[in-house]
C-alpha cells in the first residue's frame, strides 16, 4: 500500500477514514496486529470497534449526564404536582369554536366582503378559467389527438429520434393511454390531466422562482430553509383545510393545495443546483467580461439543468398524488372515483381508477427521466434548425390525428372498446376473502393476521400511550429530542405535543402516533435488511430496482386498494399501505449509505482478517448511521402521510376527522386535527432529522 509523506503540518485524519499521512512502517504495524496499538488477534471485532469508534451521531457524555440528572429531579417533582393521567381540562383551549365562528363569518360574507370580491375570487376565477380551458383544448383534440401528442411528447423527450430510448418512451406513453380508453375512464382522466397541467406549471414557476431566490442569496436560503422543512412534514390532507376554508369546495382549493404542496421540491433542487454550479465555470465566465446576469443565464442555469430537471420531476409526481386526493373536496376526475368506490369497500371499482393513475404517473415519470437522460448523452447534438423540424412534425402529426380520429371514431373513446374490471376483481376479492382471510390451517390468513396485530400490538400500544402520564411523555419527547439534536430541537419537540393538548385531541393523538410508531417499526425492520443486502448483493438490487422504480411513482391514494383487498378496512390496512408506501424510500437510502461506506475503513478490516459478518456490524453499518438516520426521518414521514389518509378505509383517529371535518364542512374538526397531524410531523421530525442534519453538515 503505498503512503503519502508525513508533513510537519498535516491535519489529522477524518473519523471512520484511515490516515494517509501515517508512516509506511506504522502502518504496516497495526495492519498486522502488532505494535503497541495491538488490540486482540485478528479476526476479532475488538480492532474492527477501533476504526468506528469515532464515528458520528453518538451523543456527548456531557448531554446523556444532564438527561439523567434533569429526569431524577422532574419525574419525582412532576409526579408530585400533576399526578398521572391524561392531559388536564385546565391547560386544554377550545380552538374549535373560533374557527366554527370564521367558517360561518367567510360563508355568509364570501359574496359581499372586499377581501373575496377585489382578491380571493379573483384567484378563484382564474384557477377554474385556466383548468376549464386546458379541459376545452384536451376534449377539442378528442382521445385520438391527446394520445398522439402524449406519445409525441414522449418521443421528443427521448431523443426525437428513431433510437430505443425514444421509442420506449413513446410506446410507453402510447400504451398507458390505451389502457385509459379501455378501462372506460377516458372523460375522469382528462378531468385530472387538465387539472395536473395547470397544477404542475404554476408549482414549476413558483418553485423555480423561490429556488433562483434561495440559490442566489444566503438570506434568502436561511428565510425559506423552515419553511419548506415545514411544508415537507405536512401531510398531503393538511394542506386542504386551510383553502376549503377560503375558497369552499371544488377546483380552487384543489389547485390552489396542489401547488404550495408540490413547489417545495422544485424550489429546493433549483438552489441545489445553482448553488451546485462548477466554480471553475463561474470563474471563467466572469473572466470573460460576464456582468450577473449573463452568468446566471450562461453559466449557473445550464449547469444547474439536471437539478431542475429532477425537481421537476419530483413536482410532477407530487402534483398528481396531490390532485387524487384532492378529490376528497369535490376536485373530480379519476380521484373522485377512487374515493366513491373506497367509500363504499368496492374494491372492483376503485381499481380501474387506481391503474389508470398509476398508468399516468409512469407517462410522466418516465418521459422527465428520458428527458433527464438525454442532457449526459452529448455524442449527437442537435442542430437548431433539426429541432425546430422536428416540432413542427410532431404537430402536424399530432394535428392530423386529431382530425382524422375525431372524424372517423368521434371525440370520445368508442364505448365498444371498453372492458368492465369491477365484476371479477370483485369475484376475486371475496374468494381472497373467503379463502385466505381466515381459516387456513396453521397460518390463519390476511384477515385473521390483521385482527392479531390490532389485538396484540395496536392496542397494548394505544393504551400505553393514553394511560402514561402526559408530562412523561412530555420529558420523553424532550429526551430523545436532545439526544438527536439540541435544546432549541428539544423546546421545538415538547411545544409541538403541548400543542396537541392544548387543543384537546391528547388521546386521538396518541391514537395515530401509536399507528405511526407501528408502522415505522415494520418499515424500517424489512427496510433496512433489504437495503443491506441490496448494497451487498449486486444481483438483489438489480432486481429489486424496476419494483421500487413503480413503488415509487404510485399516488399514496393507490396503495389502500390492494390493502383493503387483502386485509379488510381497519387500522391495519392503514398500517400495511404506509409500509409499502414508505418501504422503497428506506431501501434505496440504506443501501446507498452502506454501499459508500469509506473503502479504506473495509480494506483495513478486511486485513485484519474480519469476516463478511464483522465487516458489517463494526465497520459499514456505524459509518452509514447518518444514511440509517435519514432512512428513520423519511420513514416516518411518510409513514405519517399514509397512515393520515388510512382514515378513509377505517383507520379512524385524526385522519377520520380530518375526512369527517371536510366532508361534512366541520371545519372546525377537521381544521383542528389537520392542526395536530402538523404538531405530530414536526415531533417526529425533530426527534429524528437533527443527527442525519449534523452528521452531513
Amino acid at each position: 500500500m503505498t503512503t503519502a509523506t508525513p508533513a510537519p503540518s498535516s491535519p489529522a485524519p477524518e473519523p471512520g477514514k484511515p490516515d494517509k499521512t501515517a508512516e509506511p512502517g506504522k502502518a504496516a504495524s497495526t495492519a498486522s496486529g502488532s505494535g503497541p496499538d495491538r488490540e486482540g488477534p485478528p479476526g476479532r471485532p475488538g480492532a474492527l470497534r477501533r476504526l468506528t469508534a469515532r464515528t458520528p451521531g453518538r451523543p456527548p457524555a456531557r448531554r446523556l449526564l444532564v438527561l439523567a440528572l434533569l429526569a431524577l429531579v422532574a419525574i419525582p417533582l412532576a409526579a408530585s404536582v400533576w399526578g398521572s393521567g391524561s392531559w388536564p381540562d385546565a391547560l386544554t383551549y377550545d380552538v374549535r369554536s373560533p374557527l366554527d365562528e370564521l367558517d360561518a363569518w367567510l360563508v355568509d360574507n364570501r359574496e359581499s366582503h372586499w377581501l373575496f370580491l377585489y382578491f380571493l375570487l379573483h384567484i378563484s376565477n382564474n384557477a377554474v378559467s385556466a383548468v376549464d380551458g386546458v379541459l376545452a383544448l384536451l376534449q377539442g383534440l378528442g382521445w385520438t389527438g391527446v394520445t398522439a401528442g402524449a406519445a409525441a411528447l414522449a418521443w421528443f423527450a427521448g431523443g426525437a429520434d428513431l433510437g430505443r430510448r425514444a421509442l420506449r418512451t413513446a410506446a410507453t406513453a402510447l400504451g398507458a393511454f390505451a389502457v385509459i380508453g379501455l378501462l372506460d375512464l377516458w372523460a375522469p382522466a382528462m378531468e385530472t390531466l387538465a387539472l395536473m397541467a395547470v397544477a404542475v406549471a404554476a408549482a414549476a414557476l413558483i418553485g423555480a422562482a423561490l429556488g433562483l431566490a434561495a440559490g442566489l442569496s444566503d438570506r434568502c436560503e436561511r428565510l425559506l430553509r423552515p419553511v419548506f422543512d415545514t411544508m415537507q412534514v405536512m401531510p398531503a390532507f393538511a394542506y386542504l383545510l386551510p383553502f376549503v376554508l377560503l375558497f369552499g369546495i371544488g377546483t380552487p382549493s384543489a389547485l390552489i393545495a396542489t401547488v404550495i404542496y408540490a413547489a417545495p421540491p422544485m424550489a429546493r433542487l433549483t438552489s441545489l443546483g445553482l448553488r451546485g454550479a462548477d466554480p471553475a465555470a463561474l470563474e471563467a465566465s466572469a473572466s470573460l467580461g460576464a456582468n450577473a446576469w449573463q452568468r446566471l443565464l450562461t453559466a449557473r442555469l445550464p449547469l444547474a439543468r439536471r437539478q431542475m430537471l429532477l425537481g421537476l420531476n419530483q413536482t410532477i409526481m407530487m402534483c398528481l398524488s396531490m390532485v387524487v386526493l384532492a378529490s376528497v373536496i369535490g376536485a373530480g376526475g379519476l380521484g373522485d372515483e377512487v374515493f366513491t368506490a373506497l367509500s363504499r369497500v368496492d374494491v372492483g371499482q376503485a381499481l380501474g381508477p387506481g391503474i389508470a393513475i398509476v398508468l399516468i404517473a409512469i407517462w410522466l415519470d418516465r418521459t422527465t427521466a428520458a428527458a433527464g437522460a438525454r442532457l449526459d448523452d452529448t455524442s449527437a447534438p442537435a442542430s437548431r434548425g433539426r429541432a425546430w423540424s422536428v416540432r413542427a412534425a410532431a404537430a402536424a402529426f399530432v394535428a392530423a390525428a386529431s382530425a382524422a380520429g375525431s372524424a372517423a371514431l368521434g371525440r370520445q373513446w368508442p364505448e365498444q372498446w371498453t372492458v368492465d374490471l369491477s365484476a371479477p376483481v370483485n369475484t376475486a376479492v371475496d374468494w381472497i376473502t373467503d379463502n385466505l382471510g381466515s381459516g387456513i390451517p396453521l397460518i390463519g390468513g390476511t384477515v385473521t393476521w390483521s385482527e392479531n396485530f390490532a389485538r396484540w400490538v395496536l392496542n397494548p400500544l394505544r393504551d400505553g400511550l393514553q394511560g402514561a402520564p402526559w408530562w412523561l411523555l412530555l420529558l420523553a419527547a424532550a429526551a430523545l429530542a436532545l439526544l438527536t439534536g439540541t435544546w432549541r430541537t428539544a423546546t421545538t419537540a415538547v411545544a409541538a405535543l403541548a400543542a396537541i393538548g392544548a387543543m384537546g385531541l391528547w388521546p386521538t393523538s396518541l391514537n395515530t402516533l401509536s399507528q405511526v410508531l407501528a408502522a415505522l417499526v415494520v418499515t424500517l425492520l424489512p427496510g433496512v435488511a433489504i437495503g443491506v443486502l441490496a448494497a451487498r448483493v449486486p444481483w438483489v438490487d438489480r432486481a429489486i430496482r424496476p419494483v421500487l422504480d413503480v413503488m415509487q411513482t404510485m399516488p399514496q391514494f393507490i396503495y389502500l386498494i390492494p390493502v383493503v383487498a387483502l386485509f379488510n378496512v381497519g387500522r391495519t390496512a392503514a398500517i400495511i399501505a404506509a409500509v409499502v408506501y414508505a418501504l422503497p424510500a428506506v431501501i434505496r437510502i440504506t443501501a446507498q449509505g452502506v454501499r459508500e461506506t469509506d473503502p479504506g475503513a473495509l480494506e483495513a478490516a478486511r486485513s485484519m482478517g474480519a469476516s463478511t459478518g464483522q465487516q458489517l456490524r463494526h465497520v459499514q453499518l456505524p459509518l452509514a448511521r447518518p444514511a440509517l438516520l435519514l432512512a428513520v426521518n423519511q420513514g416516518v414521514v411518510l409513514v405519517l402521510a399514509i397512515v393520515v389518509i388510512g382514515g378513509l378505509v377505517g383507520g379512524g383517529a385524526l385522519g377520520y376527522d380530518v375526512v369527517y371535518g371536510l366532508q361534512k364542512s366541520e371545519l372546525g374538526i377537521g381544521l383542528t386535527a389537520g392542526a395536530a397531524i402538523v404538531c405530530l410531523g414536526v415531533l417526529l421530525d425533530r426527534v429524528t432529522q437533527p443527527a442525519a442534519t449534523r452528521d452531513r453538515r
